[in-house]
């Protein structure tokens, strides 16, 4: 994320990090009379489409239906919107579940969700949000205020049903709903995020029957109650997910029958799908597979700035909020000199370059650049930029002499061996590493990359000494930011917290307090900056580089969809439903532009035309599994 949730989030934020592997949902704990979600018939089918192949389950796409099939490369950490922090996984949710605003495609303004209209006493202490009385739960029930304040209820007195959220709702005192459309919070102190409020808004009369949150991952009974524009009708581990659209949704149901996520662990494999059209669409593209797919007959790659941060990521100490320390992370880490020295040591526009040909911004701040009110950038003098003679001189004065064999030892006499976690499924981890190997091997140094499947066991555990890390950010930051806070670290080391990293920083927690309860926006601006600016540093994060969404999509299945934001904006983890909301089927005649991505993409419910360059980006990464991330 994100968090609000955690990409280590993930309780998988442990909550989430960055997370892919594995294993998502698996026991759930249906307490007694647990979940029974209304079922819905599956709605009549229009014209045939290819995208949907036996893997993705029982439909072979041959009952007339129109599906669009979008591979992903994350596994679902969980169907339970208190718990999933990943990418894919809060995707869904947005798909299932209104939030009480939305963002608006063009710009990212707050707009309408599941509140019309909200306002704030003069104090700023109570926030009074009117509700739509025109959504209804898909099992045909009315979606009330008394729904979302239940949901902010339980995670301010279930610390598990906080999980994915909880820094949302730390500042609520107390919430109503003192009739079905008029919801009401009250806060300790103001909060600058009540019009960003990300959590999905959950049907009471369903979930109050659950019992224990931390193991209730709802991916045992489908359909699932929901009253987003689609209702998740089925899911398999590491398959698939399937959603049909929810005709009864307020803002008008999507056009496809069927929307399915389709799980590929192999990037390859899912772009041979894409090609023979057994899938819609295909996100984190490598430079190589764009390349391929450009001029391919009836694709289309959307290129454009991307809405994360690609990092490196170095254990500050595992500790736990009671104080305790785990994990085993090498102490020499705890050395500011040594952190910085490995960072002059790392060439970010090779990177750039290299790895990611192009199809990234050399990174700088925490903030990615499209947002450009809160982004940053170091001053001359603060920049660590690549100097490697400057990382030596760093280690000598530090008293990290190379010994006889070349090999840089601490002041223990040990060599500085280094591990960092990598995750299997992306190509830029691994050749990332390699430079790393290198760069860091002329200081001296060695590295071990672990390519792992799962890195969020390790991770969440302290079991590392760097990481690769990043994080997809919405247009208010304030999640991110927390997930680096103390209040983020888990209450014990049995447990996992919200947090990234491990940081815990006075000065840091003192700007986000400021942040957090600031509503002028650019006195908010600034001191979101002037975190960024401590976040640096202190060198726990090094952010490499903000890479590119690349992505493509069959025109002669999709027609057009909408992109966020609408000029050269991604399609896959926005910041909404926009783009599967508002896909538009192709005729069926298997048309559509043949040219590749150099010819422009039309884009947009009103058929915005986008011209992208066409190569590729990678995945992003959260929980600390997979390539990618959670908001």
């Amino acid at each position: 994320m994100v968090t609000k949730a955690l990409l280590r989030t993930v309780r998988q934020r442990p909550r989430n990090r960055l997370v892919l592997a594995a294993s998502a949902a698996a026991s759930a704990l249906v307490m007694s009379g647990a979940i029974v979600p209304y079922a819905h018939a599956q709605p009549e089918g229009r014209a045939l489409a290819p995208a949907l192949s036996k893997a993705a389950g029982e439909d072979d796409g041959k009952d007339g239906k129109q599906v669009l099939t979008v591979a992903v490369s994350q596994s679902v950490d969980s169907l339970s919107p208190f718990l999933a922090a990943r990418l894919v996984s809060t995707s869904i949710h947005r798909l299932a579940y209104e939030y009480l605003t939305n963002y608006d495609p063009k710009d990212g303004r707050t707009v309408p969700g599941f509140a019309t209209a909200w306002k704030p006493s003069a104090d700023k202490l109570t926030w009074t949000y009117t509700v739509r009385d025109d959504s209804k739960w898909s099992d045909g029930r009315q979606a009330t205020a008394e729904d979302a304040a239940w949901t902010f209820n339980k995670m301010m007195t279930d610390e598990n049903a906080a999980t994915a959220n909880g820094s949302f709702t730390a500042n609520f005192e107390k919430v109503t709903a003192p009739d079905p459309k008029t919801l009401v919070i009250e806060l300790k102190k103001p909060q600058a995020t009540m019009t960003a409020l990300d959590v999905p808004i959950v049907p009471k009369h369903v979930w109050e029957k659950v019992g224990d949150f931390s193991k209730f991952n709802n991916d045992k009974q489908f359909p699932i109650v929901g009253n987003g524009p689609f209702v998740i009708t089925d899911f398999k581990v590491d398959q698939y997910v399937r959603l049909r659209p929810n005709k009864d949704f307020w803002r008008g149901a999507p056009k496809f029958d069927e929307l399915v996520f389709k799980y590929y662990k192999d990037g390859d494999a899912a772009v041979a799908a894409l090609q023979k059209g057994e899938v819609s669409f295909v996100q984190g593209l490598t430079p190589a597979q764009a390349a391929a797919l450009k001029n391919a007959k009836n694709i289309k790659v959307n290129d454009a700035p991307g809405r994360r941060f690609f990092a490196l990521a170095t254990n500050p100490g595992a500790q736990s909020k009671n104080g305790e320390k785990f994990g085993s992370g090498h102490k020499a880490l705890l050395d500011p000199a040594v952190r910085k020295a490995l960072f002059h040591a790392t060439d970010r526009k090779t990177i750039v370059d290299k790895v990611f040909q192009g199809h990234a911004v050399e990174g700088e701040g925490y903030i990615p650049p499209r947002f450009t009110s809160y982004f940053w950038k170091p001053e001359a003098g603060q920049k660590i930029g690549y100097d490697p003679a400057r990382a030596a001189k760093l280690l000598d004065d530090a008293g990290y002499r190379k010994n006889a064999a070349g090999k840089r030892t601490g002041k223990d006499g040990k060599p500085l061996d280094f591990r960092i976690l990598c995750h299997a499924t992306d190509p830029n981890d691994k050749a990332i590493g390699k430079y790393l190997q290198e760069w860091w091997g002329e200081l001296g140094i060695g590295l071990k990359v672990e390519c792992l499947d799962n890195v969020s066991d390790p991770w969440l555990k302290g079991d590392y000494d760097l990481a690769f890390d990043g994080w997809s950010v919405n247009p208010d930051p304030d999640f991110v930011l927390s997930i680096h806070t103390c209040a983020a670290l888990p209450a014990t080391p049995k447990d996992t917290g919200a947090t990234d990293n491990f940081i815990c920083d006075k000065q840091f927690d003192e700007l986000y307090a400021q942040q957090a309860a600031e509503y002028d926006p650019a006195k908010r601006a600034d001191l979101v900056r002037q975190m960024q600016s401590r976040l640096y540093d202190t060198g726990y994060m090094n952010v490499l580089a903000y890479p590119n969404a690349v992505e493509a999509y069959r025109t002669d299945q999709i027609k057009s969809i909408k992109t966020m934001p609408e000029a050269a904006g991604n399609i896959y983890g926005q910041d909404g439903y926009w783009s599967w909301w508002s896909a538009e089927p192709a005729a069926g005649d298997g048309g559509g532009s043949e040219g590749g991505s150099s010819t422009g993409v039309v884009i947009g419910v009103g058929a915005v035309v986008v011209l992208v360059a066409a190569v590729g980006l990678v995945v992003a990464m959260r929980r600390r599994s997979t390539a990618e991330d959670r908001e």
